[in-house]
């Protein structure tokens, strides 16, 4: 049996930009998904901290540096710039596989920096505010 777990997420990242013009999906700097594990084109579920909104999208990569979190096409409807955003990225893996994963999480700045990356996610050892 195949188990759909959390992979990565980058968490409480700021929304730099929305593109309603733009084909569609979330453009992410490089640097911030390599950080997470995240790869382009791959899908994503988007949770809007400031507005309750929650979608799904894929990614494009943004120039590496550039801090950059871009909300395009439809999904730009749903984020304001400025918004805390948290992106989520999935995997399928086995029940043996289950016993040893944990997720990658990073967490990131007011300006979209890397504060930390932590390997796990346990209710009540982390809270920000």
């Amino acid at each position: 049996m195949k188990l759909n777990i959390l992979k990565s997420k980058i968490h409480r990242a700021v929304v730099t930009q929305a593109d309603l013009n733009y084909v569609g999906s979330i453009t992410i700097d490089k640097d911030l998904m390599d950080a997470a594990n995240i790869l382009e084109y791959e899908k994503v579920d988007i949770v809007d901290i400031d507005n309750g909104n929650r979608f799904h999208t894929y990614v494009i990569a943004g120039e590496r540096g550039s801090k950059v979190i871009c909300l395009n096409g439809a999904a730009a409807r749903c984020v304001q710039p400025q918004d805390k955003i948290i992106i989520m990225c999935y995997c399928e893996i086995d029940e043996e596989e289950y016993r040893e994963h944990k997720p990658k999480v990073v967490f990131i700045n007011e300006d979209n920096s890397i504060d930390k990356i932590t390997n796990y996610e346990k209710h009540g050892e982390i809270h920000l505010g």
